[in-house]
């Protein structure tokens, strides 16, 4: 075994080469860097930065492309009345969409973690992002639509009214033309003048549904009865044609259920509805009133709510956004979830923290990273939303439901066609865009220097 002489010099250790002065740290020459950076450099530079710039370049001219109005087109953005709507719908969609998505995403999040199908729940909710814009725009603009028959969402809505409001027994209904009745408001009928005790009244009425009359009986004229106002409701109409108007003739349907109110000074003194037969009985009250039916009688059956009309249209699209984004919400946060320490959790309830407190004091400020990621990215899918409002909103509609990256469509390629006003509402879109993503590289860097 030999020894180290004193004052000789130590062993020399692995040879370490010397930087060349030709390459970086990894001893990568910089031109070959170059060279692979070069196909990415060209492609981001002939489809980002060049329509950029010509974008900004295009919106200081006119319409034709020639005449130079510098600012002008950003003045008409801030005061046409379209670009002003779509301006307040995108404030509308930032404000609503990113917040309801993320806070379903996190309700589904933190729920299906204790349950033992969480995993095809989440399956299921996040389904819907596999499905395109276009389909899914497709998809609620059949869910949306008025007739009951065809809209699931009117379907359930006009099931819940009907069975806590009884539906109109004859809607479209009126009386025969002469026929002693006159339209009193609102919908009502009322006799043109009083009737009497003891003596029959006739109520015809024409323009009743078949399906409405259907197995209805015969009509027959009402007995008179001393001291009390009788009368019958009939559909004053003969198959095939003939009989005599406002008369009842064989054959004629009795309409029951037809609600008839004895009216004196604008109030109802007596009221009575019609049997099976048609025929009515008001008691001695009536006599001298005015005979009404109420338009409860002739309403319209209930077909919903206009959910494309334009009060609702842009909060049912966002109702679309939000289903197809919610699953979105929920995988991420999700994934957040589970790399929250279960210790904190339990230490917090050992505290006599109830499950609330846990969630609201615990698991959403240790979820805030990743609850601002989801609010940021989905603010920038909002700001450049088209493909939903494109194809939910109804022509009638599509101006309540603008928004900027629509307004940019149809003002660069619609039947008006102006592309300096066009390039301006891009140029707009991107300056709205550009702080939200510059927010985002900032938590992105702080998060990196975090970790270090």
């Amino acid at each position: 075994m030999s020894t180290a002489t004193p004052g000789a010099a130590a062993p020399a250790g692995p040879a370490v080469p010397k930087a060349t002065g030709r390459g970086g740290a990894l001893g990568t020459r910089p031109w070959v860097a170059a060279c692979f950076l070069l196909p990415a450099l060209a492609l981001l530079g002939a489809l980002v930065v060049y329509p950029i710039g010509y974008s900004v370049y295009r919106s200081l001219f006119d319409a034709s492309g020639d005449g130079f109005v510098g600012f002008g087109n950003y003045q008409e953005v801030f005061t046409d009345d379209r670009i002003r709507t779509a301006l307040k719908n995108n404030v509308v969609w930032v404000i609503v969409a990113p917040a309801v998505a993320t806070a379903l995403g996190l309700i589904f999040a933190v729920l299906t973690e204790r349950v033992r199908w969480g995993t095809a729940f989440k399956l299921v909710v996040f389904m819907p992002m596999a499905i395109s814009m276009l389909a899914a725009g497709i998809i609620f603009r059949l869910v949306y639509e008025q007739d009951p028959d065809r809209g699931v969402a009117n379907a359930v809505w006009v099931g819940v009214h009907d069975t806590f409001a009884a539906p109109a027994p004859y809607p479209g209904a009126h009386p025969r033309p002469n026929g002693g009745l006159a339209a009193s408001g609102g919908g009502a009928f009322t006799t043109t003048s009083p009737v009497r005790a003891g003596a029959a009244v006739a109520l015809p009425l024409v323009a009743v549904k078949p399906e409405d009359a259907g197995g209805a009986k015969e009509a027959i004229p009402a007995r008179d009865v001393g001291g009390k106002v009788t009368g019958t409701v009939w559909m004053d109409f003969t198959r095939g044609g003939g009989g005599t108007a406002g008369k009842i003739d064989a054959g004629e349907k009795a309409l029951a259920g037809v609600r008839v109110e004895a009216v004196k000074d604008g109030r109802t003194v007596a009221s009575a509805t019609s049997a099976s037969d048609g025929t009515f009985t008001l008691p001695p009250a009536a006599d001298g009133a005015r005979l009404r039916l109420p338009a409860s009688n002739f309403a319209s059956a209930y077909n919903g709510v206009d959910w494309l009309g334009p009060t609702l249209v842009t909060p049912s699209i966002i109702g679309a956004y939000i289903w197809m984004w919610a699953g979105f919400a929920m995988v991420l946060i999700a994934a957040g979830l589970a790399s929250v320490p279960r210790e904190l959790l339990e230490a917090a309830r050992v505290d006599g923290a109830n499950e609330w407190q846990v969630f609201r004091r615990v698991t959403v400020p240790l979820l805030a990273p990743v609850l601002a990621v989801v609010v940021v990215t989905l603010m920038i899918n909002v700001l450049k939303i088209f493909d939903l409002v494109y194809i939910i909103a109804p022509g009638s509609s599509l101006h309540d439901a603008n928004v900027l990256a629509l307004q940019l469509y149809q003002s660069s390629f619609g039947t008006d066609v102006n592309q300096g006003v066009g390039s301006a509402i891009a140029v707009f879109l991107l300056l709205l865009v550009t702080p939200v993503v510059v927010v985002n590289i900032r938590r992105i860097r702080k998060e990196r220097e975090g970790r270090r």
